[in-house]
């Protein structure tokens, strides 16, 4: 019964998603923020400066490195590409020095190659860093962003009001679309609300306004980052996890796979939870020294798959074992068929040994169940409802099943 219930709340979602006909599944791509920040001294550090030479380089290798060929296709700049100053006619300009080509050329770069490209602004009268805002201009760079072609738009939410944000939002997202070209459009306006402390506005209205939303803090490169976001998501205040599906998704923030801060084991758990929360996949690393075991995780078709699926459900934290173990579940497209993530939080030196049925767990009904180990797509065990099984997950990592019922 609670897993029925899940699949109906869930479902009842799904057609109040914004209905523009982008982000039917979550997006995938790479985002300059996490890895390169706000790094403009293109004298000094002319490889990893915010430049369109950086953007191209990372879309050849989004190529070359199959990225691309897994879904990955978006190529997003982050906060810091304009000039400080508009032109004489109020629209935004990039900096000349950094982009020569400019964003239509930039555009185009990524289209040749299979690829889109993503742009960021601010619904305030500044940028997170500095730069010129969307306030008052909203119109003007709508038509300025689709003009150069682009197919993405992350309005963020600094130097601005949160309480007009619930309009405000709106109105972009009205003139968006009246320019007639497609863009997805990611919105931070639930994370300044609760960063706030305001209340945050019903997420059914923010569904209808974004195809993408930010609604906690920033991931930084840390285990404690990451958990701090995991948290949030099992603790689902608000009930915003069922407002995800085709065309609007919760956006908990970068992949932080392949940089510094995380052990394998950790990257693996941030990536398999980032799938099974039906996220966008935006990676921040520097793919020109990735290291094999990041790049296995991120290509990982089988994750990916739990991610993209149609149905596009969130998955939600059933409970929390005491010690370090919770258990999330998302119920997939396919008829009896769910993924059911195990995290072991714990950072002891051996593996957790969990033993429970599916019983335990929340599922009813059904005879028998099929469980397979879903990063390497590995059959497991046949189990009745009540059968016992045991399971060992690693330490600060996290083990997957793709549970289907026969």
């Amino acid at each position: 019964m609670l897993i029925t219930l899940i699949v109906l709340s869930v479902a009842s979602q799904a057609a109040f998603a914004l209905d523009n006909g982008l982000a039917l599944t979550p997006p995938m791509g790479w985002l300059s923020w996490e890895r390169f920040r706000c790094n403009v001294d293109c004298d000094h550090d002319p490889d990893n400066c915010i430049s369109e030479k950086l953007y191209m380089k990372m879309a050849d290798l989004m190529v070359s490195e199959g990225f691309r060929d897994v879904g990955y296709v978006y190529v997003n700049i982050d906060d810091c590409w304009p000039a400080m100053q508009r032109d004489d006619q109020g629209k935004l300009v990039a900096d000349p020095k950094r982009f020569p080509s400019g964003i239509k050329a930039l555009s185009k770069y990524m289209h040749d190659r299979g690829l889109k490209l993503g742009i960021y602004e601010d619904f305030g009268h500044l940028t997170c860093a500095g730069y010129p805002g969307s306030e008052f201009y909203m119109e003007t760079d709508a038509n300025t962003f689709a003009s150069w072609d682009v197919d993405m738009l992350k309005f963020d939410g600094c130097y601005s009001d949160p309480k007009d944000m619930p309009y405000g939002y709106h109105v972009m997202q009205f003139y968006l679309n009246k320019t007639g070209h497609p863009m997805v459009f990611s919105c931070e306006w639930p994370l300044y609300e609760w960063s706030h402390k305001l209340p945050v506005s019903d997420y059914g209205k923010i569904a209808q306004t974004c195809n993408l939303w930010r609604n906690f803090e920033d991931v930084t490169d840390s285990w404690q980052s990451v958990l701090g976001i995991v948290d949030h998501y099992g603790n689902n205040k608000g009930g915003f996890a069922a407002h995800a599906g085709p065309g609007a998704w919760n956006d908990p923030d970068m992949l932080v796979v392949g940089d510094f801060g995380l052990s394998y084991y950790q990257q693996k758990a941030q990536f398999g939870l980032w799938a099974l929360f039906a996220s966008p996949l935006f990676m921040s690393l520097d793919l020109r020294s990735m290291d094999p075991q990041a790049k296995a995780l991120l290509q990982n078709k089988n994750i990916i798959a739990i991610n993209q699926d149609r149905a596009g459900h969130q998955a939600t934290r059933l409970f929390e074992v005491p010690g370090s173990l919770s258990v999330w579940l998302k119920p997939m497209a396919k008829k009896g068929l769910s993924a059911v993530g195990l995290l072991n939080k714990d950072n002891q030196g051996k593996p957790l040994q969990y033993k429970a049925s599916l019983s335990d767990i929340g599922f009813s009904g059904g005879n028998k169940y099929n469980i397979t180990e879903a990063f390497e797509n590995k059959f497991v065990r046949t189990v009745t409802l009540s059968e016992e099984f045991v399971t060992y997950i690693d330490p600060t990592s996290i083990y997957i099943m793709l549970i289907q019922e026969l």
